[in-house]
């Protein structure tokens, strides 16, 4: 297997992709079709996201998150916040670039006192009630990987 490859970029995307979504899938995948696992969020994430006009929150834990598992460090990765304890969550404001399909996040907030302030750019598309995020970042380690998230839409 590999990472998917996303369709041309969504109509009126910027309309589109308002709402409140729940995470279904989350991926990495190295270039050599690998698939890698996040060491803070785990296998199978749990999720949500929603974006307004032009403002956006975003919160991911991992799925067997207890209060009984030892801190886990953070780590810088290209192009992605830090996630720390299983937990990652932020929010801030969004610009869609219609042509491209890639929309540049900048945070407000986080949980990560480090992500704040920084852009992160991330290929969306959205195909009735289902969104695809794509993005461009590294392992813990630096390997080079394309993250997929599938969210469904719930609102």
């Amino acid at each position: 297997m590999s990472a998917i490859k996303l369709t041309a970029p969504t109509l009126q995307l910027a309309q589109k992709m308002q709402g409140v979504w729940w995470l279904l899938s989350r991926e990495d995948w190295t270039a050599e079709g690998e698939r890698r696992i996040d060491t803070v969020l785990g296998m199978r994430p749990l999720g949500i996201l929603s974006y307004a006009k032009d403002h956006f929150a975003a919160q991911f834990m991992k799925k067997s998150r207890t209060d009984s598992l030892p801190m886990q460090p953070t780590h810088a990765t290209h192009n992605n916040t830090q996630a720390t304890d299983g937990y990652d969550a932020y929010f801030g404001t969004y610009a869609v670039d219609e042509d491209s399909g890639k929309v540049a996040h900048t945070l407000i907030g986080s949980i990560v006192p480090v992500n704040i302030g920084m852009t992160v750019i991330r290929d969306l598309r959205v195909d009735k009630d289902e969104l695809i995020i794509q993005l461009q970042t590294t392992t813990a380690g630096g390997e080079g990987i394309t993250r997929t998230l599938i969210f469904k839409r719930i609102s």
